[in-house]
This record gives structure tokens, sequence and C-alpha cells, in this order.
């Protein structure tokens, strides 16, 4: 009664103030009577066949059983599907979906694991598991914008996901350094992949094509398979994007402190500092710059829980002031660039959570800001036909979002 009482007198007023009609003022002042309307409940009742759909993450410290109870299911059905080790499995972020009978009967639970949509159906004997290949449709979204403050920030405004921003980070990192480099009016343009399942957005996929404009220099990326299936990022000139050394071991920070002399901020004298100091929160993921090894890992005096890898012919980095290692991390193991080796700390001599970075050739530190860091081969001659003719509708689509033509489309 109350939402018709509203609608009518929405009307009134709406009828009142577009016409001119001698009418109105009358129609406007005169009290609003409001009547029941009978409802046949028999004829509108929800029959007992109806399901009911409903959707649902794992969050980041949930537990699945919290995750069912969300999705309507009874007690009873949440102890026996929790019986199955697929469901157990299931990781955090991961959607899922329940359809459950208007009795509380559950009919089905569903869910998207790597290439294959996995259902729980009930049964006479319990609850069983059916995997099948899932239907996937990729679409592919554009996005561009321009920098005010930060590239997160700019990415967030053109509703680009955190994925994706950071992706564009790594692809960009070996050319610009996203902790200084970039300047208010920097822009960027991106085409990504965008997964649904059923028409329903499941995940986000690689990104396809990107150009970045920094300090007036514009810098542009495209994926390519490759003959081998492995796939990197190329200019659209066939030169690779792929860094041998990543230009930074976070992923964001700060340059709390550069490569030179400075005043200790622990001892309080002049001394030389012979890496760089990136302010991060504690427990920020720190990441290898390169392939290599394990050559120390442990304590290490005032640089507290440090790491040391040693990578191809004379290079070696170390990591120091860490809160913890990464899992499983010992002498000798062998990392890839851009996997976790340790979290961000204040161990040893630190007035603060950082990252200690120091980059060595042959035994001497260097300024990892401004070394130069050698680059992966280009494309065979071979391979270039095929490539050009990929990219090309790639840079297309790059064009127009340059000339702002769209800055977002899906």
């Amino acid at each position: 009664m109350a939402v018709v009482a509203l609608a009518l007198s929405g009307a009134v007023a709406a009828f009142a103030t577009i016409g001119p009609s001698p009418d109105a003022e009358l129609l406007a002042s005169k009290s609003l009577v409001v009547e029941p309307t009978g409802i046949d409940l028999d004829r509108n009742l929800v029959t007992s066949g109806g399901r009911f759909v409903r959707e649902d993450r794992l969050l980041r410290g949930d537990t699945h059983a919290s995750l069912l109870a969300r999705l309507g299911l009874r007690a009873s059905d949440i102890s026996e599907v929790l019986r199955s080790e697929t469901m157990r499995s299931v990781r955090p972020l991961t959607s899922v979906s329940a359809a459950v009978g208007s009795n509380g009967d559950l009919h089905e639970i569903s869910f998207l694991n790597g290439p294959d949509l996995f259902r729980i159906l009930p049964g006479e004997g319990g609850y069983s598991v059916h995997a099948e290949p899932a239907l996937i449709e990729t679409r592919s979204a554009f996005r561009a914008n321009a920098i005010s403050s930060s590239l997160f920030a700019a990415a967030d405004a053109a509703d680009v996901p955190e994925s994706v921003a950071v992706e564009l980070a790594d692809i960009f990192g070996g050319d610009i350094d996203f902790h200084r480099d970039l300047r208010k009016g920097d822009r960027f343009s991106v085409i990504y992949e965008v997964h649904y399942l059923n028409g329903q957005h499941i995940r986000t996929g690689r990104v396809l094509a990107a150009e970045f404009m920094n300090n007036g220099r514009l810098y542009r990326a495209v994926w390519y398979p490759g003959a081998d299936g492995k796939g990197a990022y190329y200019t659209p000139e066939g030169k690779s994007l792929r860094k041998t050394f990543l230009r930074s071991p976070l992923e964001f920070s700060r340059v709390s402190s550069g490569f030179g002399s400075r005043l200790h901020p622990f001892l309080q004298t002049w001394r030389s500092h012979k890496g760089v100091d990136y302010a991060a929160p504690m427990g920020t993921r720190i990441r290898a710059v390169a392939d290599g090894s394990v050559e120390f890992v442990g304590g290490k005096g005032g640089y507290g829980n440090v790491v040391v890898l040693r990578h191809q012919g004379q290079y070696s980095t170390l990591y120091g002031h860490m809160s913890r290692f990464a899992p499983g991390l010992t002498r000798g193991t062998r990392v890839p660039q851009g996997a976790v080796i340790g979290f961000v700390g204040r161990s040893g001599w630190a007035t603060g959570p950082h990252l200690h970075y120091e980059f060595h050739v042959a035994g001497e530190a260097r300024n990892p800001l401004t070394i130069a860091l050698p680059a992966a081969l280009p494309l065979a001659p071979r391979d270039l036909a095929g490539f050009h003719n990929q990219i090309q509708p790639l840079l297309a689509h790059l064009n127009l979002l340059e000339n702002g033509r769209y800055a977002r489309a899906d």
C-alpha cells in the first residue's frame, strides 16, 4: 500500500508540472485515497517445482561451509556436499552457483575449475560429481585513460581490472619505471580478454595489445603466441619486450632511498648505499627479477633476512629486510623470473618496513634504476610475415583508442 501511495503521488506531481491544464491545480489539491487490493494467494504462490539459482564467491579467509550456507543450502546438505573432495578443492575467488528448489531441496552445485565445468548432483546413493568442458565465450574489452595520479587510479576510473593494470606494469616495466617515471597526462590504451560462461563474466584473460604514452614517448606491445605456443609480448616491429631482468622486484612501491652516499637512518652516519630501498607495506610480495638459483637464504647482520640470487653470467641480486621467505626456498633452489621469493619486512637494521635491493655485476654493486638491462631475442625473420598479419587488427583498434574514437567497449 505504501508503494502504491508513493507511485500515485509521484504521478500527480508529474502531471501538475508538465501541462497548463486548468484541472492540474485542482487535482493536486485533492486528498489521496488509498484502497487495499486483494491478492489471490492460491494463484500467485510459486509451485513446489520451482528452482532458485544463487551465485557467490569463496572469499579469502572464507570456509567452504559458510559459502554453501550463503548459497541457501540446508545444514544436512552442506555436510554431505563437503564430503566431496572436489568441493573442498574450490579455491578463493572462485564463483559457485547453487540451484535450490522452493522446498529447500538441493538440485545442483556448479563451478568452473580450469577449462572444465564441475557439477555436483544429488542421487540415490549420495552426491555425484560430473566434469565437462566449459563452453566459455571469450570477448575483447577496450579501455583507455589518462594518468592523473597513478596507474592504478587511472585504471580503476576506466573500469580496468587490477590484474590488467598489474600486467600493464609488467609488460612495459623494462622501459618505464612505474615508481618514478609516471607524469600527469601520461595515458594508456589496452585491449584484453574477458571470459564468459552462460553469459556471465567469470574471469579476465590476458592483455592482447597495449600502448603507453610516457613523458611524450609512445610504447606499444602486442601479444604473439608464436610457433611454440609459449607466447610473448613484442613491439609492432617484432622486438621482444621481455627483459632478462625486471626493472623492480616489487609490483608497485616508491623509492625511499636511492643508490649512492646517504645518511644511514639507523646508524646516523654517512655511508655508501649500494642498493635501492623500496618503501612498501609489511608482507608485500617480493619477486625474483630474473631466472636464477638461490645462492644464500637466511640472516645476514644488518640486512636482516636476506635472499641472494645468482643469475646467468656475472649477475647477482640481493633482497634484504624480509619479514619471511617464500615456502620451500633453500640454497640451490631454481626460481623463474617473477616468482615470489619473500615478503617485505623490517628485519635487521631497518626503521620501517621496506625492501633493500642490490644489483651486482661481477661482484660490484650497480645502480638498478639506471643500468641498461639486456633484452630477449627478437622474432626470427621467418616469423615476421605471420606476426605482422596477426597483429594488424590489434594495432587498428589501438589507433582508434589513441584517437579517442572510443575509450570503453566490450
